[in-house]
């Protein structure tokens, strides 16, 4: 079966690369013919564990192969993934420009019978607009199915997710497309779950969307327990524990960011507005992420009073670990909060240093390590939870520091641990500790 994927981001690079590694042949479309010959040459233009590694492996193989042209992208292929980026308008619904354009773009190229699967998070009906502008366009007598295989990867994970997801959905036209599309997927040995189009697209957004709500419940829990003297590490192992609810993204927090979450949330409460529906619960999730988002910078205005002429260290720039994605990042607004507060800020990041230095060039400083980030510095924020961040020593701080004053929003520490050093701690849902607090 002969596979090409419109678009080498994050998911079109990751779906490419691991259907050629159970033995398709995959060509990846892209535009740009710099970053086409890079990967050409076994580089990944994006940071994923494993992912230079599996390109190489599989481009030796002769089973992965990248191009800027349309004509080989397109012509002479069985199925063509769409997975370019739905990137949010100023009202929060999707742009579908790039969709629309790689559809056009099939539909001129393509010179046999296809069926053209769209990885892309669309709203509902989108899949039903894509069929119509390929049969408006396309040049050759051919016949196209639509299908709708929404993805569920995690940045960071996304091989392994890839591997052993939970299941593989389709949105399918008829039951011939459904089997040729499950007999595409056994290799994965993955439950497959088969339903209309419309279907799939909402399961998408539903499935963020549910996420997305616990992450903001438990986050407001995390606030009252702050309140009443609970620690919220026990009660979400509490909850948790319970197989209806689940341990799952029960770790209180300063938010969600990345790519999907605030984009497909602000994607389904629009869709329910077009619709005349007032999706209250949503809105109110979004709500809670945005004030959960700034709730580092306003412990340490309370604390230490103003912070103009201050320094602070800020440790970790990704929107989570294990990716240099800074979409959507926490400690962008912390950043701008800081800078807006007149104070310097030297900030640390394993990988996303490059991608925050070119918004905001020397406005900040950037060191290699977190030690260096530390040195000198009137108070600390934890932002990201890397290893290198979690496993540094809390006697870093107290070395390092002018003052040791930590505002951590991934609850990093044990508060136990914390209490053994001339520390104040302030975390998440927990007990502050304080030692000298500034004023």
């Amino acid at each position: 079966m002969r596979i090409s994927i419109a678009g080498t981001g994050y998911v079109g690079l990751v779906t490419g690369v691991c259907l050629s590694d159970i033995g398709y042949h995959v060509t990846c479309f892209d535009i740009d013919e710099q970053k086409v010959q890079r990967m050409r040459d076994g580089m990944s233009p994006i940071y994923e564990p494993g992912l230079d590694e599996l390109m190489k492996k599989n481009i030796e193989a002769g089973r992965l192969h990248f191009t800027s042209f349309a004509e080989e992208a397109y012509q002479n292929k069985d199925v063509i993934y769409i997975a370019v980026g739905t990137p949010e308008k100023p009202d929060g619904s999707a742009n579908l420009e790039y969709v629309e354009a790689v559809a056009k773009a099939i539909a001129e190229h393509i010179n046999q019978d296809a069926t053209v699967v769209t990885k892309s998070t669309v709203p509902v009906g989108t899949n039903d607009h894509i069929k119509k502008l390929i049969e408006q366009h396309k040049n050759k007598d051919v016949k196209v199915d639509i299908v709708s295989n929404p993805e569920f990867l995690r940045e960071g994970s996304a091989i392994h997710d890839t591997f052993n997801g939970d299941r593989i959905v389709l949105g399918v036209e008829d039951e011939q497309t459904g089997e040729k599309m499950r007999k595409l997927y056994e290799p994965f040995g993955l439950p497959i779950v088969i339903t209309n189009i419309r279907s799939a697209e909402m399961i998408k957004y539903a499935a963020n969307a549910f996420l997305a709500t616990k992450i903001s419940f438990i986050n407001e829990i995390a606030n009252i327990c702050e309140r009443v003297g609970a620690d919220i590490s026990d009660v979400a192992n509490g909850i948790g524990m319970d197989k209806r609810i689940g341990r799952e993204f029960l770790h209180a927090g300063i938010g969600y960011g990345g790519s999907c979450f605030p984009k497909d949330t602000k994607a389904l409460a629009q869709l329910a507005d077009q619709i005349d529906y007032r999706f209250n619960l949503l809105e109110s999730v979004i709500e809670v992420n945005n004030q959960q988002r700034v709730v580092l910078f306003e412990k340490a205005e309370r604390m230490m009073g103003p912070l103009n002429g201050k320094k602070a260290a800020i440790l970790g720039l990704a929107f989570k670990p294990n990716t240099d994605d800074i979409r959507e990042a926490a400690s962008l607004l912390l950043i701008d909060k800081l800078l807006e507060a007149g104070v310097s800020v030297q900030a640390y990041d394993p990988i996303a240093s490059a991608h925050v230095k070119a918004q905001y060039g020397d406005r900040i400083q950037y060191a290699d390590s977190p030690e260096e980030a530390l040195k000198a510095a009137d108070l600390a924020f934890i932002v990201t939870e890397w290893e290198q961040i979690k496993s540094l020593p809390l006697s870093a701080y107290v070395e390092r520091m002018k003052t040791p004053v930590i505002f951590d929003g991934r609850n990093c520490y044990a508060l136990e641990d914390v209490r053994k050093y001339p520390i104040t701690y302030v975390s998440i849902g927990r007990e502050s500790v304080i030692v000298n607090p500034q004023k």
